[in-house]
């Protein structure tokens, strides 16, 4: 089945046909370290997660390579270094913090039930392909030195006559609109209020290292040039995806996109630019000011990463999401349904129909819908139904529990006693025997107010934390 992706740049779905299908490359902007990523910044982390499984069941495990970096120069990091080990000199506080975070993330998009990228590259570790591409870009007329700054400039890039694209075309914006409804930092130094900084001084005790284009001066690159350099030295000049959320498409990816196409003289940086949609909370943007900010980390303490992750996927990845506690509820309720027809069942068969919905542009609302039409397949007991229903939600990210681990789970997030309430069945089951039906009820009304839902079937009598 054909796989199309709508692309930001040309605003149109279209049929996928990477570069290389032996080598198919995604790159996707990664966090900031400098603090626990909020449940905004999961969506993408799962998002691309999906797509990222599904390029490597369509071409192969080992012909896919997913990029995701690490930002680990910023402002935001000095600021919360310095004001975590103020006796420590800036540079090993900026390490201790950057490592720290860097571990936080990692063990929430691992909770979250996201695969590793192929390779997650640090901006540290790439200044001299910074400087490179910088170089080229001075050398090429793009860019220009002026107080020990280098900046690249929009209007000579759209002056040039050459395959290069628009700068703004990834935006849809003019040069005079983007001036309108940006903030635009103001500087002597600058020769137009577009041009974006490439390189820039460090300030005494910051990060620094040798400046390029002939500056004495020790300096820092800028935060869109570390991408350009990261995406090249592990991608190459031009590669399949770029994605991120949609947030980033001005000014990040644009200049991204500046950079790179001037520096190697290039029509195109990704042949399909994919953007996810903004995230709200209870109809509310989030934020600290609202009360209504809330971090991953937080999240997992409330639910099970499979649960966001479920919830994350309801909303096709373009459109906002608004992320509730009734949604949640829900998710978490089919998921226990799922962990019941499924966990145990053995299969690496997963389904055409959901492959067919992800290759939709990710359509996984049509993913979920067929899902559904599965597990009530599977829930007939026919193996192969139940093999097939297991085998895609693995693919998907789910089922990483046994279906006894996901239930013990319950259990002591809701802090009751096993055993007090296998006690309570017997009694009940006892009554009823005896057709005592009044203490059979009392009974069922004790379990309920403990959060405990039971079931009757002709096998006995299950139970399960009601969510």
């Amino acid at each position: 089945m054909e796989l199309r992706l709508y692309d930001t740049l040309t605003k149109e779905k279209r049929p996928f046909a990477p570069l290389d299908p032996k080598n198919v490359r995604m790159y996707v902007c990664g966090p900031t370290v400098y603090d626990f990523a909020h449940i905004g910044n999961a969506r993408p982390v799962i998002v691309f997660d999906v797509l990222f499984r599904l390029l490597r069941h369509v071409y192969g495990a080992g012909h896919v390579t997913y990029v995701r970096n690490i930002t680990d120069v910023d402002d935001k990091i000095n600021d919360r270094a310095a004001r975590d080990f103020p006796g420590l000199p800036l540079n090993e506080a900026i390490r201790k913090v950057t490592e720290q975070t860097e571990r936080q993330f990692h063990d929430d998009a691992d909770a979250l039930g996201c695969l590793r990228p192929t390779v997650e590259p640090r901006a540290t570790e790439h200044i001299a392909e910074m400087r490179v591409i910088i170089e080229r870009l001075v050398e090429g007329g793009f860019a220009y030195v002026a107080e020990d700054h280098v900046l690249f400039s929009p209007q000579a890039m759209n002056a040039a006559n050459s395959v290069l694209p628009r700068y703004g075309a990834l935006a849809n914006r003019s040069l005079d609109e983007m001036i309108a409804g940006a903030r635009v930092d103001v500087a002597p130094y600058k020769r137009d209020a577009t041009d974006f900084v490439l390189w820039k001084p460090s300030k005494p005790g910051e990060p620094s290292w040798p400046s390029p284009s002939g500056i004495k001066a020790l300096g820092r690159p800028g935060w869109h040039i570390e991408c350009s350099a990261m995406a090249w030295k592990h991608l190459g000049e031009q590669f399949d995806i770029h994605g991120g959320g949609i947030d980033l498409v001005f000014p990040h990816h644009e200049n991204e996109l500046a950079q790179s196409t001037c520096a190697f003289h290039s029509d195109r940086m990704a042949n399909v630019w994919m953007h996810n949609g903004f995230l709200q909370v209870e109809s509310e943007k989030m934020s600290k000011s609202l009360g209504n900010f809330i971090t991953i980390r937080e999240s997992l303490a409330d639910w099970p990463g499979e649960v966001l992750r479920l919830n994350m996927l309801k909303t096709h990845y373009r459109s906002p999401i608004d992320w509730t506690a009734k949604n949640l509820e829900e998710s978490a309720k089919t998921l226990d349904d799922w962990y019941a027809i499924a966990a145990d069942a053995k299969s690496d068969r997963p389904s055409d129909a959901v492959i067919a919905a992800l290759s939709d542009d990710l359509n996984t609302p049509q993913m979920i819908a067929s899902l559904h039409g599965l597990r009530n397949a599977a829930a007939s007991g026919n193996e192969r139904d139940r093999g097939e229903f297991a085998a895609t939600l693995r693919l998907l990210g789910f089922l990483s529990e046994s279906a006894a681990e996901w239930q013990r789970r319950k259990q002591q997030a809701s802090g009751v006693d096993a055993k007090q309430i296998d006690g309570l069945i017997s009694d009940r089951a006892a009554a009823r025997a005896r057709k005592d039906f009044r203490e059979s009820d009392r009974i069922r009304d004790e379990l309920a107010a403990m959060g405990v839902v039971i079931k009757d079937s002709k096998e006995g009598t299950t139970w399960e934390i009601a969510r």
